[in-house]
């Protein structure tokens, strides 16, 4: 893919539906009784993924462009996969549908891709165990995943380390189990599953970080709207603030308060930011974002801001480099455990186009008022590193190339189509 540099982003634009909320409501659609319908679903193979899972369980799943219909055939509907079940590149699906056939009366066997297959799976293996799974998996923690379903008991579990994915993993199992599943987060994560999980009438309970949800709960298809999303919008608002010019609206971006970290962050640098027409729809709050290009401070991104913000550091690097302070990542080793090392990459395809950046165990260190050069960049098969790079080379001083492009489409397959919608004609 090549990229040419850009003189603004300009004009107003509507973005596929939010991937943690399109995993979410399949999956918990799948097991509801009766017809789902959900709009805007995610467009992004990942969430395709999902379907397909569901798909292969058993459950009739139509759709019809970002329309998806599934007909949940409840709690005790699924029927055991012929094959195995592929969940592609989805780290957030296999751990969360994980909880859900742990207590199947049949055993699944779930595999991934390369990338997939090298993620730990560890920390869903655990509260499994506890509540009376039995999962193998090679070198007990990778991919393929082998579940033994059983009737799973309720446990009241304390995450080790704040995880939505996790936390959503031993609720889908709670939802089996007779009594109440307890959940106590040391750092509150997005919240997407508690909602979903009200929204279809489970009887479920929050207090500050503790989750409680009563077993066997009588779930009930819905229709649903899916909001644009905010992590999808991270590229964009990126490269509103990094070429001069810009003035761009984002519309119907779901907002959730636990989501809030890259907004705060950005406004915190100095971002111009406003949102605008903000409603609840289906518990998540929705609105349109506008961003106009501004000179953005930089700062430290830390503790449990890093946690917030793991999927977004990729490109909020790229603007560091272009900030007036520059951007330090800390505590971010979750990096080195994602499609990619995420800071190997970033790092590497910083130094191609002549960024400095220096490299921590833990995350790194972007100076702050660089220019930026045209260069070959690789993705290395990561979408959010294709993603982020094509962001950087709209800044470039000329024409740029991404290798391995493709790889947005595993959660963005419109991405270069919206963004060159946007781009002005071509920098001098």
């Amino acid at each position: 893919m090549i990229i040419r540099p850009a003189n603004s982003i300009s004009g107003s634009l509507t973005l596929p539906g939010d991937k943690s909320i399109s995993h979410r409501y399949a999956i918990i659609a799948s097991i509801a009784e009766g017809p789902s319908i959900i709009h805007n679903y995610s467009t992004g193979a990942d969430c395709h993924s999902t379907l397909n899972a569901v798909r292969a369980l058993g459950i009739p799943v139509a759709e019809d462009g970002t329309t998806v219909t599934i007909q949940g055939k409840g709690l005790d509907g699924y029927s055991a996969s012929t094959g195995d079940i592929d969940a592609g590149n989805s780290g957030s699906l296999i751990r969360m549908i994980s909880g859900v056939l742990a207590a199947q009366p049949f055993t699944s066997r779930i595999i991934g891709d390369e990338s997939l297959s090298g993620r730990p799976m560890q920390r869903i293996m655990s509260p499994l165990a506890e509540m009376g799974a039995r999962i193998e998996a090679r070198e007990n923690q990778f991919p393929p995943l082998t579940i033994h379903g059983t009737a799973l008991h309720p446990i009241d579990y304390t995450l080790p380390v704040a995880s939505a994915q996790v936390k959503t993993c031993v609720l889908f199992g709670g939802l089996f189990a007779n009594g109440a599943t307890v959940v106590r987060e040391p750092v509150r994560s997005r919240d997407h599953t508690e909602i979903a999980l009200r929204e279809f009438g489970a009887d479920i309970a929050v207090s500050q970080r503790v989750i409680t949800l009563q077993g066997r709960p009588s779930l009930v298809g819905r229709e649903l709207l899916v909001p644009a999303d905010l992590s999808s919008a991270a590229f964009f608002l990126v490269a509103a603030l990094l070429v001069p010019g810009s003035d761009l609206v984002l519309r119907g971006v779901g907002l959730n308060p636990t989501r809030s970290a890259l907004l705060d962050f950005l406004l915190s640098a100095g971002a111009y930011l406003k949102v605008l027409n903000l409603e609840q729809v289906n518990g998540e709050m929705i609105g349109d974002i506008h961003v106009r290009s501004a000179p953005i401070r930089g700062g430290v991104i830390e503790k449990d801001v890093t946690a917030a913000l793991i999927d977004e550091i990729p490109v909020l690097a790229v603007l560091g480099g272009a900030s007036e302070e520059g951007l330090t990542i800390r505590d971010a080793q979750e990096l080195r455990v994602k499609e990619t090392d995420r800071i190997a990459t970033v790092v590497e395809n910083l130094r191609r186009m002549g960024v400095q950046a220096e490299e921590f165990p833990d995350g790194m260190r972007i100076p702050g008022r660089q220019r930026f050069r045209a260069a070959t960049f690789d993705s290395f098969g990561d979408h959010r590193i294709a993603m982020a790079f094509a962001v950087a080379a709209l800044a470039a001083d000329g024409e740029s190339r991404i290798e391995g492009a493709e790889a947005a489409a595993v959660s963005f397959p419109s991405f270069y189509e919206l963004l060159d919608g946007v781009r002005s004609a071509d920098a001098a």
